[in-house]
This record gives C-alpha cells, structure tokens and sequence, in this order.
C-alpha cells in the first residue's frame, strides 16, 4: 500500500522540476478573475513516463492536467471555460488514445489532435483572455526521436492550431508534457513570438505529474527547475546531430563538446534557452560574492580547493521562490583544447519568502578542473593534466549569464607550470585513429567570441595489451574442498569464511552464479526481471544461499504480474530540479517499497549523457552534464541505502541513442569517455558508493561492453576500484574479450573474465542446466578462463548478497506454491466450466470455472506462440480468483507453437474463476490446462 507520503513526495519533485524558461508580462501564475482557454488533448491524456521498461509501473492512479486545474479555479479565483473543456472530452470519446496496441514500442510519439475552427477559436478569445497550448510527446526504449512531424517537430495540425490560437489571443502559454525537450524553432516566428508569453516544461512527472503542472500554473506552487541540456535554435546546430542514428554505429567526432560545452566555446549565436537556465515567480539577487582559493595540509595542489560564497535574497515583493547557483570554470586552452565553460559546483537554496535572505557555500577541488591527455601532447601521456595558465570561475543562475569572478584578493588563478594530478593507464581506446573537435585559436582578446571548429585533431588509437593485462592480474585459485558444511549463515557471520565457503563449490555450481534467471522468476517477487545467486537447489538447499531480486525502474518498481507500485517523476524531471536533498527524500521512499515488496536492487538510475535530443531514452537520464548527472545519481543511490536496497546504475557505457542499440559499435576516444561518458559512473563509484553497475547493449571501439575487459575490468575495477556487483543488460551479446569479433549470447567466459559477473537473463530454472550453452566449462578447458577468475566472480556476487536485505530474510522455498481457497459459491449463468487436466482456450475479459475436485497441486500449462523479433517483451497473467497466479512471459518463439509449464499452485477443493491478463500483448496462447500431474517446463532457449 503506497503511503500517502510517497505520493506527497512524488508531488512536490514533480513542482520542483517544472522549468519555466518564458514569462512575459507575467502570464503565470494564473491570478484572480482570469479566465482561460486550454488546447490540446494532453491537458486529459497527460503523458506520466516514457514507455519502456523505464516506464512499466502499474500505479494505481494518475492526475492530468485539467482536473486538478479545474478544482484550482474556484480557489485561485480564475475560470476555465468550460465548453471547451466539453468538446475536448466528447472529441477524444471518438478518437481514443492509441498506444501502440500496447505492444513494445509501439506507441506513436504523439495523439491524434482536435482540428481547431477559427471563427471557434475567436469566440473563446472574446470570452478568456489567456491560453494554455499543451504539447504531448513520448519516447521511449528501442524508440528515438525522429528529426520528422509529429515526433521531434510539431505536426502539421499542433503547428496549424498553435498558430490559430495565437492569432485570437493575446496572452498564449506553451506547456510541454514530454520526454525531453522537442524543436522550438517555431518560437522565432513573429507572430508567435509576439503572442506567447510563456512556455513551460513540465516533462514527464509520473503519476502526480498532472497535479504538479496545474498546481503551478495556478500559482499553488511555484516553478524553481533549469535546464540539465541546452535548449539551440535548431536540431541541427547539435554538433552530435550529424552522427546520431545510424544502425551500424556512430563516431563521437565531438568528442568532449557536448551540449553547453559546445554552444558555449563555438556557437553561443545558437543558444534559445541555455544550460542550466530557468525563471521563477520570484526575482533574486545574488550577493556578497566572493572566491577563495584554499590550500589543505597537503603538499602542492593536492587538497586545494576553490570555494565560493554568496547571499541570495529574494527581492520579489509577492512570491515565494527557490534559485540555484551554479559555479563554471573556463581552464587555459593549452595544448589540449578545452570547453570555455563546464559545471563546477551548484547549490539550491531553501524557500525564500519576499525579503527573506539565504548565504551559500560551494566549493570544489582545484583538480576537478584537470584534461586527460590522451596523446602525450603535454608531455604526460595517459594522465590527467592542469595545464598552465588561467583559470577562471564563473558563477551564476545559468551557463550563459554567469560572470567571471575573481579570487578574493583580487588576484585570477593562474598557474605557472603544468601539474600532473594522476597516472592512468590506456584503457577502452578506439581501434583506429579518427578526427575529433577541437577550437581553433580565437581572432581577438573579447571573451565573448566564440572558437572556430577544428577537426584536425585525430583521436590516439588503442595500444594496449589486453591480453598482458589479463595476466598480470589473474587472481589466485582457490582448490576444490567439495562440501565441508560451511553454509551462507556462517558466512554472514565470519565474512573471512568466503574462500572456504567457494572452495567448496564444483565447476557447475560456480558457473550457475554467473547466469541470472528471468523474466518473472518465482523465486523472488513475482513479475520482476530477474533472479540471480541461489537460484538452483543445491546452491539453495545445500549451501543455503538466497535469491536476489531485481525490478525495473529507474523511476519505480515494474511488476509484470499488474501488482501496483508508485511512479516517481522521470530522472530529467528529477535533475531538473537541482535539489539533491530532495531526490535523496524521495529515493528512501522509494527503498522502503522496494522493501515491503522483498526487493533487493532497483535496474537504475540510468545515467547515460542527453548527446542528442532525439535520444528516446533521455527521460531516464538526467543530464548533458556529467557532473549533475553522477551527483543526482549519488543522491538516489544513498536514499535507497538508508532501506538497504541498492541501485544497479546503468547502462555502462554510451547507451546514448536506442536506434540498433544492440548492433551498433560506437566510436568514442578515450578523453571524451573520461571526461564526459564514464565521468558520472565514476561520481557514482567513488563518492556515491555505488554497489551494483549494469553494462550496456552496444559495442564500444569494437568490443560489446558486457564482455569489455578495459571498461569493466581496467577502469571500473582496477581504475576505480569498485568491488561490487555488474551484470549485463537483458540478452545482450558479447564477444571475445581480447580479439573482439562478432558477437554472441554464449561467450560468457568472455564476460566474467572483463569482471562482469551475471548474465541477464536466461530462461526461468535454466541457469543450472546451461539452457544458453554457454561456454563458461569449454573456456576453462581451454584456458581461456580461469577457475580463479570464476571464483572471484562468485565472491563478487556473495558480498553482494551479502550487503542486501535479503540476507536478513528468513529463507524459504526456492519456490512458494501459494494455495488458492475456492471462493466461488455457485457456476454463474452463462458460465463455462472446465475441468482438469481438459485444455481449453481463453481470451481476454472471459472468465472460465474451473471444478476441482480435491485439494490437490496443480501446474499450469499451456501452448503458446509469439512471432517477431527477439527483443520486445510479451507477458499473459493467469488470474485465478483474481490474483495472479502464473505467468507466460518470452520474447519470440519464431512463430510456432510451444509448450511450457508457467508455475504450480495448490488449489482447494470447489469452484475457481480463471482469467487472462494480457499484461504486455504479442503473446498467442491456446490449451490452457491445469494439471494434478508432474510436469517439466519446456526450454525455449534463446527465444524465451
């Protein structure tokens, strides 16, 4: 049962990540006698979440836009009309809102809309003054946006009505419901421009969304949100533009200058709303500025630190508000060539009424501003450099606006030598050299100008030995004890048992831990994605280790079964918000369900830069930003601890367009990874304590991430030294670790010898067997892989376990067989009655009886057919008594039939309705059948 705090807190993110970025004449907040004219269906059909699995939360309710709006009215004092209202509601009675069928990614990006009349549009000006324009769009997994109508852009009719609105009104507010920010190209248009006085993103706030948007338009609260990416004049003017989107792969020729850090060092002329950039209801001033350079015990620069101080007052006579500071830096171009600005710190103040005062306090370490060299160019090859010369802070409310500040004796930091702030190691370079930006020198002193783009720079190709590397640092070998009767509960309380507690274990038993099992396993919750430790009987009975769980998230818990659960604004509304105290609140609400629910680990945040807004997936992220990105992370990963639930951050690394995310082989040079891809992974490591990691689907310079030794093993591990658990995305390909080649689901000695430790998923009670015929024996056979490399990746994995609540969980059955009284009293008229072991067939909204005859345990079995790919997700629920009981869940099976066992039940003796829940369409099921008689599931290998 969802708290009522859960929710509350739910609301207030939602208000909190709302960005105003227009408010002339002050449109908003709507004021007493008002009255005001909305358009567009997405006022009732708000979009709460993208579609995905980022998105697949069964909640039990959700606010639109105009409801809440409407019970605002009488209390702010404005009106709505209400006859448009009317013929809002009577349109979309006859052209309902099409999702795709709810089949995997199918949806379209946006609704149908209502034609509008012009001489109708006139009427409703002559009797309200104000417009709101509501814009709906939705992306999602295997989903990018299009550079076309009606997806990224406006469609034709939005266009065509927008235009019509503002032709009769004076006073026109755009409210965008999506998941990321679209084309506003269209607000340069005179006519337009003239008439729209405000614009608003309201994102996608999850299931209090609606609520959050009226309540601040309405003035009932307040917007404090920026943006985390750069709103340009046009698609094009992304630099990433030009390679986003292809299926076989793409070169990040941007290299470091993504989002702000390109329009602010090369085209700052294409900037409609800057990073960082959001208006409130309030005015501020920021005061009492100063900087302060401030040397640690440390010799050199080692503990230095830049802090700066500041007073904000809010000196708006009427409202209440909240501002952000934000701190940037400008490094000296060097040799290396840098962004004139990045993110260096930022802080969000308390509520401040009219009058009311805040000091702020930022600070961050003088080697956070250091440039990996790639290349040796400064005469340090692989290490992270500050470069001599000057550095300047910057410090205000957006990246465009903030002003230089000096130190506070007046002096600028200079640097006169180069300093050398840590030693790396090559690791996850591209295969071959290719050009990259960087600025050319300027024509003028005027810190105002922009850089030219030069390309002639080329990224340094990969020289590393991976295979030297493996070596060097093969673990030690633990030998085969067989079972001496240390079982997990000793190992919970002696931790220094686990060498003897794996030496125990034979080949098989090793190998079982690195293949997790799913989706909807029944040993943990049921409907979540996956299982993964104690998953066989032996591991369990004999060894006595648990099974861990994991659900889907990032933004609440997916339970395939229809089992409610709360949906949390998207992580760009989240980030959206600046306010990291906020999210840490939100994400310990978050733990407690996961706890309630018997969760171990929430698949997010998902923390992939925003490259591009076409990028489907971007309503998971947070930002274009690293360092937003890993501190927003941070704040989640610590609110679920305090529940001891863990996030499994993902997707390591680039997963930054969904187009052929599992084909694509994406090429990024290794100070671009370091700097900008890898950065928030590393906050999140380093300062969040990050436990669980998940890699991503696509190749990266030529090697699929799940089985990358350099990104798990070199950077992730040795690099950052991360002892935690990683495991893989959802049936993702590898290939072999130090040739390369093409990839394959079967090369999972591959994968543990890069450090990743589970493959996610293979079929329900398949890990034991090896229903993927993987080649974890064969590679041990062949030396490819080590008994101590699989042995250390089961130590990886316990400790895991471990550190989760399901440790302190009374163990239980592998699986639970749930007994189901008989509650119906009497065959309803009509009714059908089945009996037994009689197969039968059913469709959804029918209901079936089912006469059972004794007590007795039951399988559930039935023959299915799923055609298509092998990559979008089918589930039918089987409802008895109206609980779920069982489930069928697969991804393909090429179109034909199969036969397969869903799960066991005890059943009483009487009447039982059966129903069918199609929880996500494509699958086609037939022979239903109930039966008292032992019977094997059926493995459908790679296609389940």
């Amino acid at each position: 049962m969802m708290s009522m705090s859960f929710s509350e807190k739910c609301l207030e993110c939602a208000q909190e990540g709302i960005v105003l970025l227009l408010n002339e004449q002050q449109m908003l907040p709507l004021c007493k006698g008002d009255r005001i004219a909305v358009f567009g269906r997405a006022q009732m059909e708000w979009y709460k979440s993208g579609t995905g699995s980022g998105g697949s939360v069964h909640c039990n309710y959700s606010t639109n836009l105009i409801e809440p709006l409407l019970d605002l009215s009488s209390s702010c004092g404005f009106s709505i009309d209400a006859e448009l209202v009317s013929f809002y509601e009577a349109w979309i009675k006859d052209n309902p809102f099409d999702n795709g069928g709810n089949l995997w990614a199918a949806e379209p990006y946006c609704q149908k809309e209502m034609p509008l009349d012009a001489e109708f549009v006139k009427k409703l000006a002559e009797r309200s003054e104000k417009a709101l324009f509501v814009i709906g769009r939705n992306s999602g997994e295997d989903k990018d946006y299009r550079d076309e109508e009606g997806s990224f852009r406006l469609g034709n009719l939005e266009l065509e009505n927008l235009r019509l609105v503002c032709s009769a009104f004076d006073s026109v507010c755009v409210v965008f419901n999506s998941s990321g920010i679209l084309d506003m190209s269209w607000l340069l248009e005179t006519k337009l421009k003239d008439r729209i006085k405000a614009v608003l993103y309201a994102w996608e706030g999850g299931q209090e969304g609606g609520r959050a948007a009226a309540n601040v338009i309405a003035g009932h609260s307040y917007p404090s949100g920026k943006l985390t990416c750069t709103v340009a004049n046009s698609l094009a003017d992304y630099p990433s533009t030009g390679n986003f989107g292809s299926r076989q792969g793409n070169c990040y020729h941007e290299d470091i200058f993504v989002g702000y850090r390109y329009f602010m060092t090369f085209a700052r002329d294409k900037i409609l709303f800057p990073f960082g950039y959001g208006l409130s209801y309030a005015n501020f001033s920021i005061e009492n500025l100063t900087a302060r350079l401030e040397r640690g015990d440390k010799s050199g620069f080692e503990d230095a630190r830049i802090t700066v101080r500041c007073r904000i007052c809010n000196i708006s006579r009427l409202y209440r508000g909240k501002e952000i500071i934000q701190v940037y830096y400008e490094a000296p171009q060097g040799k290396l060539g840098k962004s004139a600005r990045s993110l260096a710190s930022f802080a969000k103040s308390e509520e401040l009424a009219p009058g009311e005062c805040q000091d702020i306090e930022l600070s961050f370490n003088l080697f956070d501003m250091a440039s990996y060299d790639e290349s040796g160019i400064t005469g340090n090859v692989s290490c992270l450099v500050l470069e001599k010369g000057r550095y300047i802070i910057y410090v205000g409310t957006d990246s465009l606006s903030a002003v230089a500040l000096a130190l506070d004796d007046g002096s600028m930091l200079d640097l006169q030598e180069d300093v050398v702030v840590r030693h790396l190691e090559q690791a996850v370079a591209p295969e071959t050299s290719f050009p990259v930006l960087r600025p050319a020198p300027k024509n003028g002193d005027n810190a105002c100008l922009s850089y030219s783009a030069d390309y002639t720079y080329k990224a340094r190709a990969n020289e590393s030995d991976i295979q030297q590397r493996i070596d060097k640092w093969l673990p030690e070998a633990y030998p085969y004890t067989g079972f001496k009767g240390i079982i997990f509960d000793n190992l919970k309380k002696d931790p220094s048992l686990m060498n003897s507690f794996i030496a125990q274990m034979d080949v098989k038993e090793l190998a079982t831990f690195a293949r997790g099992e799913g989706m909807l396993s029944e040993k943990v919750t049921k409907g979540i994605a996956a299982a993964f430790g104690g998953v066989s009987d032996k591991l369990h009975t004999d060894f006595r280790i648990p099974c861990a769980g994991c659900a889907d998230g990032p933004s609440g818990i997916r339970m395939d079964t229809g089992k409610e659960a709360t949906l949390m604004p998207s992580g760009t509304c989240l980030a959206s918000s600046w306010n990291l105290r906020l999210v840490e609140e939100l994400y310990a609400l978050e733990g407690e369900e996961l706890k309630e629910n018997g969760i171990d680990a929430l698949l997010g945040p998902g923390m992939n830069i925003q490259r591009n807004p076409l990028g489907g997936r971007n309503f998971e992220y947070f930002s274009e930003d690293p360092l937003l990105s890993g501190r927003m992370a941070c704040a989640e990963i610590s609110g679920l601890r305090k529940n001891g639930c863990h996030a499994v951050i993902k997707h390591f690394a680039c997963n930054n367009q969904e187009t052929a995310r599992r084909e694509g082989n994406y090429i990024v040079s290794e100070r671009a990874l370091r700097e900008i891809y890898l950065k928030p992974f590393e906050i999140a490591v380093k300062y969040g304590r990050a436990r669980a990691v998940m890699t991503s689907y696509n190749s990266l310079n030529g090697h699929w991430t799940a089985s990358n030794y350099e990104l798990v093993n070199t950077v992730l591990r040795h690099e950052w030294g991360f002892g935690g658990l990683v495991m893989t995305d959802w049936w993702a390909c590898m290939n072999d670790c130090v040739s390369g080649g093409e990839p394959t689901i079967r090369d999972t000695a591959s994968m543990i010898r890069s450090g990743n430790n589970v493959y996610m998923v293979v079929d329900n009670d398949g890990a034991e067997s090896n229903v993927f015929s993987d080649n974890i024996e064969s590679a041990l056979a062949a030396g490819k892989l080590t008994i101590g490399e699989l042995q250390r990746s089961v130590m990886q994995v316990l400790s895991f376990i471990l550190a989760s609540n399901v440790s302190s969980r009374e163990l239980g059955p592998l699986k639970d067989i749930p007994f189901f009284k008989a509650t119906v009293v009497s065959l309803p008229d009509g009714g059908r009655l089945v009996q037994d072991e009689t197969p039968f067939s059913i469709g959804e909204g029918e209901s079936v009886y089912l006469d059972v005859k004794q007590d007795a345990c039951y399988a559930i079995r039935g023959e299915y057919m799923k055609d298509g790919d092998n990559l979008s997700q089918s589930v039918i629920n089987i409802l008895v008594d109206g609980e779920a009981a069982a489930s069928f869940q697969c991804r393909t099976t090429m179109g034909r039939y199969v036969w397969a066992v869903a799960s066991k039940l005890e059943l009483g003796k009487g009447l039982h309705e059966i129903r069918i829940h199609d929880a996500k369409p494509g699958i086609i099921l037939k022979n239903l059948t109930f039966s008292s008689g032992e019977k094997n599931p059926v493995s459908l290998g790679y296609f389940t």
